[in-house]
């Protein structure tokens, strides 16, 4: 690293509250859970040492596991991408909004333009009411006008808000899409393990195509599937796969298939990822511009437990953003660890983590009223 990266990092990090020269206790810190953040996290780790001399290991698996290790207290932190709510959490538990990123609609359809989709698309697609990919309903989403919109943005990449926290649009254009899709079978690709990017997935389907997505969220695909997905007719189309990398790979070996994932999944194994028609009719890319238009319409509690809004209008907003929370506790035993588990939290927020590292990798920086929320929540660590 550059001397004036590392003059970057440590500036950041005073600015963020962190310690820039060694502490007293350098700490080991271990943490586990979601898969969805983990890119992030590995990313940021050489620069948190460097900002604060501590370091710390990630244990990515998923959200359940996040959650049940938090119960047992394994490790020092925690990470889920819903709000944990069992009645076997600890009360001294709290939840930090820290890594902000799009959930992406994978494919594998050799096509060089972008393919879109309606929510009620999406949800006929993974509920297995459409099962083509000429469906007339895939066509009428990609033979069709929308928006694209361009917002103003910060001399760092975060979008320009008014006095209200909405974005400002800087310009839009209507946008007419032709694209001719392939009269080819969908393979459907779901995560099959305790999930919280599912969670998150099957949530969007329930509240913005209830029609069709009868069930609610649920951590387990299966158990949110509106239909009987073991009917002779989803057989074999509809199939599961562990973990983002598992359903990524598989998307990858597999022909005109789909699944939901990280967008950084998508170009390690030559995917491509859809965009997605929002409530505003604007065709939004799964992006950190996107994600970022789509949570300023988020509302939080005193939890710190996050509720998306996906009806609304904001015109870029792509409706699939997501925060993956931070678990940690009020009450460490070791409060050297706990201080030291602040500082990680910090630093995730900050630029030099969520900004310089997390754009390249398509995550999204939380700011605004959030960020103070969320820097709220870290206080409590302790």
């Amino acid at each position: 690293m550059k001397v004036s990266k590392l003059a970057k990092v440590a500036s950041i990090a005073l600015a963020f509250g962190l310690v820039a020269t060694t502490p007293a206790h350098a700490a080991s810190l271990q943490g586990s859970g979601a898969s969805f953040p983990a890119a992030l996290i590995e990313a940021c780790k050489a620069p948190f040492a460097a900002a604060t001399s501590h370091s710390y290991t990630y244990a990515s698996s998923s959200s359940g596991t996040g959650q049940s290790n938090s119960d047992k207290s394994i490790g020092d932190f925690w990470m889920s991408d819903g709000a944990y709510t069992a009645t076997t959490k600890r009360a001294s538990l709290i939840h930090v909004p820290l890594v902000a990123a799009p959930i992406a609609l994978l494919h594998n359809v050799p096509n060089k333009k972008t393919i879109q989709f309606s929510a009620e698309t999406v949800a006929k697609i993974f509920s297995g009411e459409i099962t083509m990919w000429n469906d007339e309903a895939i066509k009428a989403d990609n033979n069709r006008s929308t928006t694209k919109v361009v917002y103003s943005k910060n001399a760092d990449g975060t979008l320009k808000k008014d006095s209200k926290g909405d974005p400002i649009v800087l310009r839009t254009q209507t946008v007419n899409s032709n694209i001719v899709l392939p009269a080819k079978k969908i393979q459907v690709i779901y995560r099959l393990d305790s999930s919280g990017t599912t969670e998150n997935f099957t949530n969007y389907l329930n509240k913005s195509a209830p029609t069709v997505w009868t069930k609610a969220k649920n951590k387990v695909f299966t158990s949110s599937f509106p239909g009987n997905i073991n009917d002779a007719k989803n057989i074999g189309r509809i199939v599961g796969a562990s973990s983002s990398t598992g359903v990524a790979q598989l998307a990858g070996k597999t022909p005109y298939s789909i699944t939901y994932a990280e967008v950084n999944y998508a170009v390690a194994n030559n995917l491509k990822i859809a965009n997605l028609i929002n409530p505003a009719g604007s065709s939004v890319a799964a992006d950190s511009t996107g994600v970022g238009a789509f949570l300023a319409s988020a509302s939080q509690d005193a939890n710190g437990w996050l509720t998306y809004d996906f009806a609304t209008k904001e015109k870029g907003a792509y409706p699939l953003g997501i925060v993956s929370y931070l678990l940690a506790d009020t009450s460490y035993p070791d409060k050297a660890q706990a201080a030291a588990v602040k500082e990680y939290a910090k630093f995730i927020l900050s630029p030099a983590c969520s900004g310089t590292v997390g754009a390249k990798l398509g995550f999204s920086v939380i700011d605004g009223d959030l960020l103070k929320k969320s820097l709220a929540q870290v206080a409590k660590i302790g």
